[in-house]
């Protein structure tokens, strides 16, 4: 009998591990001490705030939330804004203490805090570490006194710096800046990338500056009185980010987000990532599997109305509604393909119950991976370096 080269018994495939899922909640504070000209956040200015009020509600809309997901374990809170770091410390010990009450939240759990350099709110930063508070976002936006004041910042860079020293009570920390501003250089802002770099934590958030219908930048944009750097000083801005934040061990995972490695915000990547958190505040979003369909919720907008609403009924949800599965793969990979990482599959399928080939047109994918914008690979989908330079692009030709 001849003889079988093969061997006696076929090796067993390992099927890859299921991705771990994240569930966050999002808590809004929508108050500020006065409205930045470039800000479409839903963030409000008023004279007096009745914060136990306030925090009684934001408590309700927990307990109302909590009712439908029950049994889950929280990995991230974030308080966000509007300017949270202005509610009293106490008002965010009640909140992540009736979080506890309400899910698991683990010890290791990041709960991330928004703030503005100012003195008052610098005052408190130990405050809100003793309340529980363990990672801190600061607005710095520039390191410069003449941008600070273009762009409507309470604070000068002085202040920015003492509220970046004054951050080392918590176990980590992260800063914004905003570029391409009006009249910015190249090498303008390379200087100012330096010196954010001999402040920087293990994160830093940089947004490229964009003009948002509604705000006072947009009718000045309008009447011709606020000009913008053109396409081609944006990309070299761009460029000159990607270059020395990567050099400096603080590459992108997101478009505008840089991290040594561990030290991505957790919260934010369960939103590209495209699983589950409760949005509690005024105008606050959240997504929630629920009975098996991925579910939208929106809080009502303005703080007043949405203050009676969850007096009156204990919550002050506007709108819950099924995602259909084609709009939830959309949304999916809108998000998820802003991360370096890209989309798991496993992950992408588990989310959206569509698995990646299902929603995806084969020959504008084959143009997309044809013009080195996108890479596939066993585990999933991301977009390539020169692909982010054009993400929207690519997106549109993607998802069109």
């Amino acid at each position: 009998m001849p003889m079988s080269n093969a061997p006696a018994t076929a090796p067993i495939a390992t099927p890859r591990a299921e991705p771990a899922r994240g569930f966050g909640i999002y808590v809004h504070w929508p108050f500020c001490v006065s409205k930045c000209p470039y800000c479409d956040f839903n963030s409000h200015v008023r004279a007096r705030i009745d914060e136990e009020g306030w925090r009684a509600a934001l408590l309700s809309e927990l307990d109302h939330f909590a009712a439908a997901t029950r049994g889950r374990t929280v990995t991230s809170v974030f308080f966000g804004g509007g300017t949270p770091s202005l509610m009293a410390p106490a008002t965010a010990q009640a909140v992540i203490e009736r979080i506890a009450r309400n899910w698991s939240l683990p010890r290791d759990a990041e709960i991330t805090l928004e703030a503005n350099p100012n003195s008052a709110e610098r005052a408190r930063f130990a405050d809100f570490q003793s309340a529980g508070i363990n990672r801190l976002s600061i607005g710095v936006q520039a390191l410069d006194d003449v941008a600070l004041k273009m762009l409507g910042r309470a604070h000068d860079q002085s202040e920015a710096r003492a509220a970046i020293a004054a951050a080392s009570v918590f176990t980590r920390y992260s800063f914004d800046l905003i570029y391409a501003r009006p009249g910015q250089s190249v090498a303008a802002w390379r200087r100012e990338l330096r010196e954010a770099l001999l402040l920087a934590g293990d994160h830093l958030s940089l947004y490229q500056l964009t003009i948002e219908p509604g705000t006072a930048f947009h009718a000045q944009h309008a009447r011709g009185d606020l000009r913008v750097p053109d396409e081609a000083v944006g990309e070299a801005l761009y460029d000159v980010t990607q270059e020395l934040l990567e050099a400096a061990g603080l590459p992108a995972y997101e478009v505008s987000n840089h991290a040594r490695p561990g030290g991505a915000c957790r919260h934010n990547l369960v939103y590209w990532r495209y699983e589950d958190y409760v949005g509690v505040g005024p105008g606050a979003h959240g997504r929630l599997t629920l009975d098996g369909v991925k579910t939208a919720t929106r809080q009502e907008k303005l703080p007043e109305t949405w203050l009676a609403r969850v007096r009156e009924a204990g919550h002050g949800t506007a709108e819950r509604i099924a995602v259909l599965r084609r709009e939830a793969a959309a949304e999916a990979l809108l998000m998820g393909l802003r991360l370096t990482e890209g989309i798991d599959e496993a992950r992408f399928a588990r989310e959206t119950g569509h698995a990646l080939d299902d929603v995806l047109d084969a020959a504008r994918l084959q143009r997309l991976l044809d013009g080195g914008f996108i890479v596939r690979s066993e585990s999933g989908l991301r977009v390539t370096p020169a692909g982010r330079k054009v993400l929207n692009a690519v997106l549109g030709a993607l998802i069109a």
